[in-house]
């Protein structure tokens, strides 16, 4: 593949991502809302690369749904327990700003942490596919 290099370095990046939100709130002044953003760019990261993987330019989008839309249109095939990720884009803006949304609970946060190991870990089975 063409773009398997730039794919793999947007996977590098989902995996940190979602690595930093695995570990929780391990210190007293990690809140829940970076977390979730940090799932958010997990799951954001590794579509993006997928696509690109597939040799389809991803939308400059934080819209989860748009990404998916886009992989659905070149084959069709993303399990539906990767769509109803598609929630997770509330955390790609709204969390990352003071006062523009409720705090974020722990209950949330590990909500969002199953939903960005759900598109990272099939996203990671597409990579390993052979073609």
């Amino acid at each position: 593949m063409k773009n398997r290099s730039l794919a793999d370095t947007w996977l590098v990046r989902a995996r940190s991502n979602i690595a930093r939100a695995r570990q929780g709130k391990s210190a007293p002044d990690i809140v829940y809302e970076d977390l979730c953003f940090d799932c958010e760019q997990a799951a954001e990261k590794a579509l993006k690369g997928l696509l690109i993987l597939k040799g389809i330019v991803p939308p400059q989008t934080h819209s989860l749904a748009h990404l998916i839309e886009a992989l659905e249109k070149h084959d069709g095939s993303v399990p539906d327990d990767v769509k109803v990720t598609v929630s997770l884009t509330h955390y790609a803006v709204s969390t990352r700003y003071p006062g523009s949304c409720e705090p974020v609970k722990e209950r949330e946060y590990q909500k969002a942490l199953k939903g960005a190991e759900t598109v990272f870990s099939w996203v990671e089975q597409q990579f390993n596919e052979p073609k």
